[in-house]
C-alpha cells in the first residue's frame, strides 16, 4: 500500500495530468492514496485536485515546499510513501519501480534525474553544492535534491526537526539519512520540462541550500565542515609563504589549527548530546 504525497502552490496546468497519470501507473498495484498539499494556492489547483479524487490539504497562505511534504507525509495512511511534485517534470510510471526497491532493504530511494539541462549559472552552483553534499557523506550522490523519493512514514518521521521546511527538504533529507548510517538507492529517470513558470528562485533557493547543507553537517559530522575550513587555511598559508610573506603563512597555519580544534570539540559535543 502507498502513499502518493504531492506539493502543490498554484498548479493548475499541471495538477489534473499529474494525478491522472499517477492513478494509471498504480492502478494495477497494491492499495494506494494520493495526498495534495494545497500550499496557499491562488488558482484553482485544490478544486481540480479534489475533483480528481485526492485528498487535499490546504494551507491558508504559502508557507513553503518542505512544511507541505511534512503535513502530507504526517497525513499519510500507509507506511510506503512517495513524493512526487505536481508540475509534470517527474514520470508518475516510474514510482512502482521507484517504490520497489523499498523491498530490497533500501530506507531511501531517490529518482536521479537524466537528461537535465542547467543554464550556465545554474550548473557550477549544482555541481559546488553537490561537491559539499559528496564531501560531507563520502559517497557519490547523483542527484541531491530529486523531487521523486519512496522511504517509510515511520523512518522519517523522527527527522523532521531536522528537515527543512522549504525547497530544501530533499537535499536536508539526503544528507539525515546518509550521515545517520542509512541505505540510500539511487535509481535513473526520465526529467522534463515543467507546465507553467517555476517557482525556484535561483540566488535565494541556492543560498537556503547551502545554509541547510551547513547545518546538517554541523548536526550530524561537525568534524567534516571543520576540516574543510582548515584546509582551506592551510591552503591560504601555502599561498602566503610562496608569495614569501612567512607572517601570514604561520597565521594562516595556526588559524587552521584552531579550526580543526573547534571541529573536534563540535563532535565531542555532538556525542556527549547523543547525536
Amino acid at each position: 500500500m502507498i502513499s502518493v504525497v504531492i506539493p502543490a502552490y498554484n498548479e493548475a496546468s499541471a495538477i489534473r495530468r499529474t494525478l491522472s497519470d499517477i492513478r494509471a501507473a498504480l492502478s494495477s498495484g497494491p492499495a494506494f492514496e494520493v495526498i495534495v498539499i494545497d500550499d496557499g494556492s491562488s488558482d484553482e489547483t485544490a478544486a481540480i485536485a479534489t475533483e480528481a479524487g485526492a485528498t487535499v490539504i490546504r494551507h491558508p497562505h504559502n508557507i513553503g515546499y518542505g512544511r507541505s511534504l511534512k503535513d502530507g507525509i504526517a497525513a499519510a495512511s500507509h507506511n510506503t510513501v512517495v513524493i512526487i511534485d505536481a508540475d509534470g517534470t517527474y514520470p508518475p510510471r516510474d514510482i512502482p519501480r521507484v517504490a520497489a526497491e523499498l523491498e530490497r532493504g533500501f530506507d531511501l530511494v531517490v529518482g536521479a534525474r537524466t537528461g537535465v539541462q542547467d543554464s550556465w549559472v545554474k550548473a557550477p552552483l549544482r555541481r559546488f553544492l553537490k561537491f559539499l553534499v559528496e564531501f560531507t557523506t563520502g559517497r557519490r550522490v547523483p542527484d541531491v535534491n530529486s523531487g521523486l523519493r519512496a522511504f517509510r512514514r515511520s523512518a522519517i518521521m523522527p527527522y523532521f526537526p531536522q528537515l527543512c521546511e522549504t525547497f530544501s527538504f530533499t537535499t536536508s533529507m539526503t544528507l539525515a539519512y546518509m550521515l545517520t548510517g542509512r541505505f540510500v538507492q539511487h535509481v535513473p529517470i526520465e526529467y522534463f520540462e515543467r507546465v507553467g513558470a517555476t517557482k525556484v528562485r535561483l540566488l535565494r533557493d541556492s543560498l537556503r541550500t547551502l545554509q541547510y547543507i551547513v547545518q546538517s553537517i554541523v548536526y550530524y559530522n561537525p568534524v567534516k565542515l571543520f576540516l574543510l575550513l582548515a584546509g582551506l587555511c592551510l591552503a591560504c598559508g601555502l599561498v602566503a609563504a610562496s608569495l614569501g610573506n612567512s607572517l601570514l603563512a604561520g597565521l594562516a597555519v595556526l588559524t587552521a589549527i584552531v579550526v580543526f580544534g573547534l571541529g573536534l570539540v563540535a563532535d565531542l559535543l555532538r556525542q556527549i548530546l547523543g547525536k
